[in-house]
């Protein structure tokens, strides 16, 4: 998975060009076309969301905006590649925009698939998790 970082104090001053979104589109593409991208979304502003915290009090919720963060989400891709450094080589062509006045960080991180649970993920774990993830297809039409 890479994750698209942005920063509270900018996130409402900065809205994507044309040319940005035409040049975003271009690496989609070319994503698509190597085989690697399985999806993708941008995500709206902090402003218009929410945060559900777990402490020892309990449980709250913060509404946005979160401008004391110093890193926000804005979006994400989820990649099949072969190796961390493939993942790399293919962020580092991504298009950014040194005017915005920020720093573009993607940052990298595998999911987990279930070899990586050893002996903790039992077969009857997994075949749970199986009659989900089928569930989840037969919601959403097979997408």
């Amino acid at each position: 998975m890479v994750l698209i970082h942005g920063t509270g104090a900018d996130e409402d001053k900065i809205a994507p060009t044309q040319e940005m979104l035409a040049q975003m589109g271009e690496y989609n593409e070319q994503l698509v076309k190597a085989g690697i991208m399985l999806d993708g979304q941008g995500l709206h502003p902090s402003a218009k969301g929410a945060r559900v915290v777990f402490d020892a009090s309990g449980t709250s919720v913060v509404d946005g905006p979160f401008t004391e963060s110093k890193e926000l989400l804005a979006g994400y891709w989820i990649w099949q590649v072969s190796s961390l450094e493939e993942a790399v080589e293919w962020a580092k062509r991504c298009p950014s925009d040194p005017d915005l006045g920020s720093t573009q960080v993607l940052e990298i991180r595998p999911v987990f698939e279930a070899e990586d649970f050893g002996a903790e993920y039992t077969p009857e774990l997994r075949e749970k998790d199986e009659r989900l993830a089928e569930e989840i297809k037969a919601q959403h039409g097979g997408a």
